[in-house]
C-alpha cells in the first residue's frame, strides 16, 4: 500500500477546495436561471451489453465518457482521456506498441510480440489485437465505454481485465458539416472537418479528415531542435444503407498516419554518462526527480512512424422477432520505431572498452500486423421473461517484425577472444584455437572491442494468433423487479511463433545488449477454456438497482518473443484466469446519476514482465508471475446542480497487490536471478485516483458563455517489476499529482459557431508517468506543464 494517511487527507482537501470554489463561482451566477424551465440529465446510453441500454440499468461497472466530455478535454489521444476515469490508466512506451492500459490495477506490459494484453480495446465492435492501434488518435468519437472485470461472456475475444469500447459517430440523414482547428503553444496545431448527410433514400455516408501537428516539448540539445512531438494525418468514410427488410449495412474505412518523434526518455536523476552535457538533471541522485527537466543530449532520434488501415462491415438484421448482426473486419497496422538507448550523445566515439566509457546503443524494429476477424450474433426481443444474445466469434492475425541493433562492442566477460576463437574454428576451419592463435589473428587483422567499434544483429520475428469463441449472456426476470444473469463463453486458442536472429558482424562480436549466436527458434501452443458468469440484479426503487455478480475472464498463452530471445525463452507461457467479485449500485433520477462498485479479482498464471540484467543493459523478460489480487471500490456520478450547472466526476480506491510470486524455472540460467516477492505492490495501479469536473453555461441572448473546470489527482504509483517491493526500488516510485485545466467558450446561434480559450495544467504541477528503467530514464508527458490553446469551430 502506497498511500499515506496524510497524502489522502492534503488530497482530498486540495480537491474540496477546488470543487467548492469552482461550484460556489458557477453557482453566484446560477440564481439568474432559476426561473427558466427546469433541466434534467439527458439519458445515457451505452452499448456495453451489445444493445442500447440505459446506463443506469445495466449491471456492469461501466465509466461513460460521452461527446461533449471528449470535446471539453481538448485531448486527441487516449493517454488525455484515461485521466478522466478513475480506475484507468496509462503505461507509456517509447512507441505506441509498447504502451498499455491497465484497469483496476491489471494489464499486460510486455515487449513480446507473441502475447496480448490483458484490457482489450474495441474500435466500433471489431478487436483490436494491440491496444496500440488506438492510441494514434482518437477523433469524431460518440462515446468511450470502459467495462470493469473480465467482460467474456458478450465480448468475442476475451480480458481478463476489461475492455475499453470506443464508438466513432454515425452518419447523419441531413445534411451537416463542421470545420474545427486548435492551436496551442509551441506550434500546436490540429484540423478537422467532417461532412455527413444522405447520399440517397436509403444511404447516408459521412467524410471526416483530420491533420495535426507539433514541434514538440523536449529540446534535445545535440542538434538544437525540439523534439516528442507529432506530424498526423487521417481520414475515416462511412456509408450507412438501409438495404430493405429492415437490414441496415454499415461499411467504415480508415486510414491514419503519424509520424511522432516521441517518446526519449529523460534523465531525471543522475546516470553519469555526460555529466559535463546541459542536459544534466538537477537531482542529487538520493531519490529526488529532477520533475523540471526538458532537456536531452541524444545523437538519435527516438521517433516512431505509424500508418493503420482498416475497413469493416457490420449487417443488421431482423429474423422474425430475433435481431441478427454480423462484424467483418480486416485491419493492418505498421508500426516502425527509432530507438536512443545509450541516451546520449557521446557514446561509442572513445577506443576503450565498455563500461568505463559510455556505450552505443539504437534500435530500429519495423512491425506490420494484419488481422481479420468475423464476429456474428443473435439477440432476443427486449422486454421478453428471458432476454439472451448468443454469438460465434472468429479472430487471427499474423505480424512480421524485424529489429536491429546497433551497439558498442563488449569484452567484459572476455566475449571478443571467444567470439574470434569461434571465427577461426566455424570460418577458417581451425580446430581448437590456441590463445596464441587467436592473438595473433587479432594483431594481424587489426581488430579491437571498444566503445567505438560498433557490431550489430538484426532478429526476424513472426507470430500468429488464431482465436475462436462460441458466447452467450442471458437475463432471467424472475418478477418485475428481480433478474438472474448468467453467461458462459468456449474459447479456443492457438499461437505459434519462429524467431531467426544473425549476427552483421563479420566475426560475430557481442555489442552491449547484442547477443551474437545465431537463433532457428519456432513454437505452437494451444488452449481451450471454458468461462462463465452468474449474478443477479434487483431494482430496489424505479430508480435505482444493485446487482452482483461472479464473473471468470481468461487469456491466452503466449511466447516471450523478443529481440535477445534465448533458449530459456522458448517454452510457453500458459494461460491468465480470473475469477471476479462485484457488488453494484446505481441510482438515476432527473438531476443525478450516481454508480458505485465494490469488487475483488483473483487472477492465476498472471502474465507479467520481470526485470533482467543483460549484457549490460535492462531487459524484461516475460513470465507466468504466479496470483495476484485486485480489490477496493469506486464511483462516479453526474449532477445537475441547477440548470446551468453541471457537476461530474468519480473516485476509484484500489489495493493491488502479488499474492504469490513465482520465478521462472529457467531463472537459474541467468546471470541477474528473480528477488521477485509476495505481498508487493502491482505496477501502474495507483492507490487512488479520483477526479471532478463543472460547467456551467450562461444563457444570454446573443450567445451562450460556456465556463469548464476539471480537477484530477493521481496518487503515487509504484512502476517497477511485479514482485519488487516500492520500499527497496525508489527510482519506480513516481510522486503524486494534480492537474487543474478550464477553458472558456462562446457559443453562437445554436452552437453552430464556437471559440473556446483553453487552459492545460493551470497550476503548472510537473509530474512524470512512466520510469523506464535503469534508475534515471523517465517519460514526462506533454500535460505536466502549463500551456494555453484556442479551438475554432463552426457547424454548417
Amino acid at each position: 500500500m502506497l498511500l499515506r494517511p496524510s497524502t489522502l487527507h492534503s488530497s482530498i482537501t486540495r480537491a474540496l477546495a477546488i470543487g467548492t470554489c469552482m461550484t460556489i463561482g458557477f453557482a453566484a451566477s446560477a440564481q439568474e436561471a432559476e426561473t427558466a424551465e427546469p433541466k434534467g440529465l439527458e439519458k445515457i446510453t451505452v452499448t456495453s451489453q451489445k444493445r442500447v441500454e440505459s446506463l443506469n440499468e445495466v449491471p456492469v461497472a461501466v465509466s461513460v465518457l460521452r461527446e461533449d466530455q471528449i470535446n471539453a478535454a481538448f485531448s486527441n489521444n487516449i493517454e488525455g482521456l484515461q485521466a478522466l476515469v478513475p480506475s484507468v490508466s496509462f503505461r507509456k512506451g517509447n512507441t505506441t506498441r509498447n504502451s498499455a492500459i491497465t484497469v483496476r490495477g491489471i494489464g499486460t506490459i510486455s515487449f513480446s510480440v507473441a502475447a496480448e494484453p490483458s484490457v482489450s480495446t474495441v474500435v466500433d465492435g471489431v478487436v483490436l489485437g494491440r491496444a496500440g492501434q488506438a492510441f494514434v488518435d482518437l477523433y469524431d468519437l460518440e462515446r468511450i465505454e470502459v467495462l470493469r472485470g473480465p467482460q467474456g461472456t458478450l465480448f468475442g475475444k476475451n480480458a481478463s481485465a476489461g475492455v475499453v469500447n470506443i464508438t466513432t459517430k454515425r452518419p447523419t440523414d441531413e445534411f451537416e458539416g463542421t470545420a474545427e482547428i486548435s492551436l496551442f503553444q509551441d506550434n500546436e496545431y490540429r484540423l478537422k472537418t467532417s461532412v455527413s448527410g444522405a447520399l440517397n433514400d436509403n444511404v447516408n455516408g459521412s467524410l471526416t479528415v483530420l491533420k495535426s501537428q507539433f514541434d514538440g516539448y523536449i529540446k534535445n540539445v545535440y542538434n538544437n531542435e525540439m523534439t516528442n512531438g507529432y506530424d498526423k494525418e487521417g481520414v475515416r468514410a462511412m456509408l450507412d444503407m438501409e438495404a430493405g427488410n429492415d437490414t441496415d449495412i454499415l461499411f467504415i474505412f480508415e486510414n491514419v498516419k503519424s509520424d511522432d518523434s516521441c517518446c526519449a526518455d529523460l534523465e531525471l536523476s543522475p546516470s553519469g554518462r555526460h555529466p559535463d552535457s546541459e542536459a544534466l538533471p538537477n537531482s542529487t541522485g538520493d531519490g529526488d526527480l529532477d520533475l523540471e527537466q526538458r532537456l536531452i543530449d541524444h545523437d538519435f532520434e527516438t521517433r516512431t512512424l505509424d500508418e493503420t488501415t482498416g475497413f469493416s462491415m457490420q449487417v443488421d438484421t431482423m429474423f422474425g422477432d430475433h435481431q441478427f448482426t454480423s462484424i467483418t473486419a480486416y485491419r493492418d497496422w505498421d508500426n516502425t520505431e527509432f530507438r536512443e538507448g545509450d541516451f546520449t550523445s557521446t557514446a561509442g566515439t572513445r577506443p576503450f572498452p565498455v563500461f568505463g566509457e559510455p556505450f552505443q546503443l539504437h534500435d530500429i524494429g519495423a512491425q506490420n500486423w494484419k488481422q481479420t476477424s468475423q464476429e456474428f450474433r443473435i439477440a432476443s426481443p427486449v422486454g421478453e421473461a428471458f432476454d439472451y444474445q448468443v454469438g460465434a466469434f472468429w479472430w487471427t492475425q499474423k505480424s512480421e517484425r524485424n529489429f536491429t541493433r546497433d551497439a558498442s562492442c563488449q569484452n567484459n566477460d572476455l566475449q571478443f577472444p571467444k567470439a574470434i576463437s569461434a571465427y577461426l574454428t566455424d570460418t577458417l576451419g581451425i580446430a581448437d584455437p590456441t590463445d596464441d592463435q587467436v592473438n595473433q589473428f587479432i594483431a594481424d587483422e587489426g581488430l579491437s572491442c571498444n566503445s567505438n567499434d560498433i557490431v550489430s544483429a538484426t532478429a526476424y520475428m513472426e507470430t500468429q494468433f488464431d482465436n475462436w469463441a462460441l458466447f452467450a449472456d442471458g437475463k432471467y426476470h424472475i418478477n418485475d423487479d428481480l433478474r438472474l444473469l448468467f453467461g458462459i463463453r468456449y474459447t479456443d486458442d492457438e499461437v505459434s511463433y519462429s524467431h531467426n536472429r544473425s549476427s552483421n558482424d563479420q566475426y560475430s562480436r557481442t555489442g552491449v545488449g547484442v547477443r551474437s549466436f545465431d537463433t532457428d527458434y519456432s513454437g505452437k501452443t494451444d488452449e481451450t477454456n471454458v468461462s462463465g458468469k452468474l449474478g443477479v440484479q434487483y431494482d430496489l426503487t424505479d430508480n435505482s438497482m444493485t446487482y452482483f455478480t461472479f464473473s471468470q475472464g481468461y487469456k491466452g498463452p503466449a511466447f516471450n518473443v523478443f529481440y535477445n530471445m534465448s533458449d530459456s525463452d522458448t517454452l510457453p507461457i500458459g494461460e491468465e484466469t480470473s475469477d471476479a467479485y462485484e457488488l453494484g449500485y446505481k441510482y438515476a433520477s432527473r438531476d443525478i446519476i450516481f454508480n458505485a462498485a465494490i469488487f475483488r479479482t483473483d487472477i492465476d498464471g498472471f502474465q507479467a514482465n520481470n526485470s533482467e540484467l543483460l549484457d549490460g543493459v535492462t531487459i524484461t523478460r516475460l513470465t507466468n508471475a504466479g496470483s495476484v489480487t485486485t480489490q477496493g471500490f469506486e464511483f462516479d456520478f453526474m449532477w445537475q446542480a441547477t440548470d446551468n450547472l453541471s457537476l461530474t466526476g468519480g473516485l476509484s480506491k484500489v489495493d493491488a497487490e502479488v499474492d504469490e510470486f513465482l520465478c521462472p524455472i529457467t531463472d537459474t540460467d541467468i546471470d541477474n536471478p528473480c528477488t521477485g516477492s509476495s505481498g508487493a505492490d502491482l505496477p501502474f495501479s495507483p492507490d487512488l485516483k479520483y477526479s471532478v469536473t463543472g460547467e456551467y453555461i450562461w444563457e444570454m441572448d446573443n450567445m451562450d458563455i460556456i465556463l469548464n473546470g476539471s480537477y484530477v489527482y493521481t496518487d503515487e504509483m509504484f512502476v517497477g517489476a511485479p514482485g519488487a517491493f516500492a520500499e527497496e526500488n525508489d527510482p519506480a516510485v513516481l510522486p503524486d499529482y494534480a492537474i487543474v485545466n478550464a477553458s472558456l467558450a462562446f457559443s453562437f446561434q445554436d452552437d453552430d459557431y464556437r471559440i473556446s480559450l483553453i487552459g492545460k495544467n493551470l497550476t503548472d504541477e510537473s509530474y512524470v508517468t512512466t520510469y523506464s528503467g535503469d534508475n534515471f530514464r523517465y517519460q514526462i508527458p506533454r500535460d505536466a506543464d502549463r500551456y494555453f490553446g484556442v479551438q475554432l469551430r463552426a457547424r454548417f
